[in-house]
């Protein structure tokens, strides 16, 4: 990647950027959210174009890329949309067969001897590719992500977001390309999970570039760090731990440059308005002057972000907020045992379960959007809820000012920019197709159409996803400062354990 410079409205991610990835090299791609990560990823993936410079591949490199947003066809089996990942195997062994029927039917001797010494050197070749061990990977792969077993034999609509995320991963998983572009793998894995993520990417002979704000994540896997820095890509060669002493080392670098030539630049302004009006140093304060201008000045230092989220409880609920008697969750059949539990007012409440258990489901049952099987649940009269769902799809052309605009119509154009601004998006953000954002961003989002709600229960199915460190923090401080009843479901357990009373366990059936 030479010379690429890319933006988004006024604002450019990239300036004649350049980036080289090496034949079997293990890379982190690390950055504030909205700095463009996911977007590298597009552009190298070539669902994007720069608007300058160009991106090459050598030729024939198979390029995998995890778009945990694809659509999926919804009445297909699981098993075989895994099994696409060996489509020319498949292709392979369909001609192979052919051969052997067309050859047991054939009259001429010698046409029949070609088509078994080809149909043999077919099977040769299925032989060399394991194409006999596919059902055997591709169990190992679903067991490692954390997928029961059955799951193949269910169509992918029944299946959870987070179930589908496992899917679309292990597929490419699978299909063992030359580079593995992967955006957020971890999202959706439990911890044990993760680690034999990280541990089938330790092992991976060929290359790939990763996306993650798991630190432990990106500790295990990479030898070598790209960093989106001041709108260039900056290569550390080593792993995560000697990017951030080298980044620190530099950070500190260049206040000290910016705080020096800063000291520099006063002093000779201070010198040219003393001395240009006098006859005796006009001329040597003229010549500090053209020097100034044609100084290459350094950028002042940036900051990390910072965030102020905030869920303002308009009106307070009654003591009984919501009780669940012997609910039974699902689609066809349930997903895991009746459920009983009550909750009570200002509780802050964690649900937990391995992934696809049906977390998720349970809450889309509490607010209406899934039927329940059998059971029943009360919410008390007073209750007023504010709900992040773990997926959520906006109106198409739709951008951030304009989801704000249309949940609070009475804002005013600076009450909706300082509001975005506050989670993290800025006004130029704010005009960017919301569709075109990141999910960190995307999540922010989200979290600000839920800033003004009448609300006193707050439900949120996952909403650390996509959120860088900062961001993260923020929204654990403003959980803990929230005044009204909170129902979570998070795989992460720092993160719930900071915030959170108590936790509900679902355990299957």
């Amino acid at each position: 990647m030479q010379g690429v410079s890319f933006g988004y409205a006024d604002e450019t991610l990239y300036h004649e950027a350049a980036l080289r990835l090496f034949e079997g090299e293990h890379a982190a791609l690390v950055g504030a959210n909205g700095s463009g990560k996911t977007t590298l990823l597009k552009l190298l993936n070539r669902e994007l174009k720069p608007d300058i410079g160009t991106i090459a591949w050598v030729n024939h490199i198979r390029v995998g890329y995890l778009d945990q947003y694809a659509s999926l066809p919804e009445d297909r089996l699981v098993k075989d949309y895994m099994q696409e990942a060996f489509a020319s195997l498949f292709a392979i062994e369909r001609e192979m067969e052919s051969l052997y029927e067309r050859a047991a039917t054939e009259a001429k001797l010698d046409k029949q001897t070609r088509m078994f010494n080809r149909a043999a050197q077919l099977s040769d070749q299925l032989l060399e590719r394991e194409f006999y061990a596919i059902k055997s990977k591709i169990s190992d792969i679903t067991n490692g992500l954390g997928l029961p077993l059955d799951v193949l034999d269910k169509p992918i609509g029944h299946l959870s977001g987070g179930m589908r995320a496992k899917i679309i991963l292990g597929k490419l998983l699978l299909e063992e390309a030359d580079v593995l572009l992967l955006d957020e793998p971890t999202n959706f894995l439990d911890v044990k999970h993760i680690d034999w993520l990280a541990r089938f990417l330790r092992e991976y002979p060929k290359s790939f570039i990763v996306i993650s704000h798991h630190e432990a994540f990106l500790r295990a896997i990479s030898t070598t760090v790209f960093a989106i820095e001041s709108k260039q890509i900056t290569r550390y060669k080593g792993d995560y731990d000697f990017y951030l002493e080298q980044r620190a080392l530099r950070q500190r670098q260049h206040e000290k440059d910016f705080v020096s030539q800063q000291k520099f630049i006063k002093r000779t302004e201070e010198f040219i308005q003393k001395n240009i009006t006098r006859a005796k140093t006009s001329k040597r304060a003229q010549s500090r002057r053209k020097m100034l201008a044609k100084l290459d000045r350094i950028a002042a230092p940036k900051r990390d972000r910072h965030y102020r989220f905030a869920f303002p409880l308009a009106a307070a609920s009654g003591r009984d907020v919501l009780a669940v008697n012997a609910l039974e969750i699902g689609y066809d059949e349930p997903l895991v045992e009746p459920i009983d539990m009550e909750i009570l007012k200002e509780e802050k409440v964690v649900i937990t379960g391995k992934n696809g258990i049906g977390k998720s489901t349970l809450i889309k049952t509490l607010v209406g959007d899934v039927d329940k099987l059998g059971g029943g649940f009360h919410w008390s009269d007073t209750v007023r809820v504010a709900y992040f769902a773990q997926e959520k799809s906006m109106p198409e052309g739709s951008t951030p000012f304009s989801l704000i605009h249309d949940t609070y119509p009475r804002f005013t154009r600076n009450q909706v920019l300082t509001l975005l601004a506050t989670h993290g998006i800025d006004a130029e953000m704010a005009r960017r197709p919301y569709a075109s954002l990141s999910g960190g961003e995307q999540t922010k989002v989200r979290l600000a159409l839920l800033r003004h709600q009448k609300a006193n229960v707050l439900i949120l199915d996952e909403p650390t996803n996509h959120l860088d460190k900062a961001a993260k923090e923020a929204l654990k401080e403003a959980l803990i400062d929230y005044r009204g009843t909170l129902v979570l479901v998070s795989h992460e357990k720092p993160f719930y354990e900071a915030v959170c009373d108590y936790e509900i366990s679902l355990y299957t059936t």
